[in-house]
């Protein structure tokens, strides 16, 4: 099962990145997690990407282990990078907006994404996040890299429950 569903990631992925190239994304087959919105150029709906979780994952998933004020001692989150994820709707702006299944939103900058790998993660060591834990999508820095990331600004741009996202 699990090589059917890597063979099936890989073909999507094809698939995908020769779509991406015409300035459109394949539809997602399951449940739409996330929608991007704003600025972008890639998108798949009236104006709009949306992006099951095998979309998201074709995209390549990044590991990052690291401490945070929410959960005791090092946590293994899995993911895709931010910056992947920009690129592939062609994102054109400064910010981006992540906006919560409760409607909190935080303007995050985009330089952010490359600056330090921030990951959208939907997996919690080993587990994908289920709503009450924070999931489906939690915006994840690796505050352990850097003294800077371990403050409170970055600690408020790590949105959970994250459903949309809109470039400004």
């Amino acid at each position: 099962m699990c090589f059917v569903r890597s063979f099936l990631s890989a073909v999507l992925a094809i698939t995908w990145i020769s779509s991406a190239q015409a300035g459109s994304l394949p539809q997602p087959v399951g449940k739409t997690i996330l929608t991007i919105s704003g600025q972008i150029s890639n998108t798949n709906a009236d104006g709009v990407a949306r992006f099951d979780r095998d979309m998201l994952e074709a995209l390549g998933i990044t590991t990052v282990q690291t401490t945070n004020p929410w959960y005791d001692g090092r946590t293994v989150f899995e993911g895709v990078l931010l910056k992947k994820l920009m690129e592939t709707v062609g994102a054109k702006g400064e910010t981006v907006k992540a906006v919560a299944l409760n409607d909190y939103a935080i303007a995050i900058p985009m330089a952010d994404f490359e600056k330090f790998n921030v990951v959208l993660a939907m997996k919690r060591d080993g587990n994908y996040m289920e709503v009450r834990e924070k999931g489906p999508l939690f915006v994840i820095y690796p505050y352990d890299s850097t003294p800077e990331l371990q403050t409170q600004i970055y600690y408020t741009r790590s949105a959970w429950q994250v459903a949309k996202l809109i470039v400004e």
